[in-house]
């Protein structure tokens, strides 16, 4: 039924993996992570590939898997926050998929990674300053590739599920 992907873009922190999980769940399709899907196929973790390899490396490595799984039909695919820095995993989100931007504030993006030693871009005396940062740098690119925007900040994870279903009745509806 579903041939269409669903991609979850937006700042660490905003829920894309537990509200990714829920909504495949909802549409009864597969769900992938795409940091997940790095750390398998690499069999080392984020922090050690981006210490190892660099930011580069990671984004490198996190362009083929985004190619590659925008490329299958009909899952559910949570981006790390960086993906959308490069114009090609942009172009590759836009086809054929809806892009769900979750837009969470600092506050919340810090108060959710707070205790999180798998972020290597936290790793830093002052992680409001990085969150902040990154923000003005990226919101206008997950805006640029979103079909729908979501606040996260305050609701509950099947909250914003609900409101997603909500939208894509309506999306399909045209």
């Amino acid at each position: 039924m579903h041939t269409r992907n669903y991609i979850l873009v937006g700042p660490m922190g905003a829920g894309k993996s537990t509200i990714g999980r829920l909504l495949a769940k909802e549409l009864g399709l597969p769900f992938k992570d795409s940091d997940k899907e790095i750390e398998e196929r690499t069999g080392a973790s984020i922090p050690l590939i981006f210490d190892v390899e660099g930011e580069t490396g990671f984004r490198d490595r996190e362009q083929a898997v985004i190619t590659e799984l925008s490329q299958a039909q009909g899952l559910v695919l949570a981006t790390g926050g960086g993906a959308i820095l490069r114009p090609e995993n942009r172009a590759a989100m836009r086809q054929g998929a809806v892009v769900i931007y979750l837009h969470a504030s600092v506050e919340h993006q810090l108060a959710r990674t707070a205790r999180d030693r798998n972020r290597p871009l936290l790793q830093t005396q002052n992680p409001a300053q990085v969150l902040t940062d990154l923000l003005a740098i990226r919101d206008p690119l997950y805006r640029e590739v979103a079909t729908l925007i979501i606040e996260t900040d305050t609701r509950p994870p099947r909250m914003v599920v609900q409101e997603i279903m909500r939208f894509l009745h309506i999306y399909s509806d045209d």
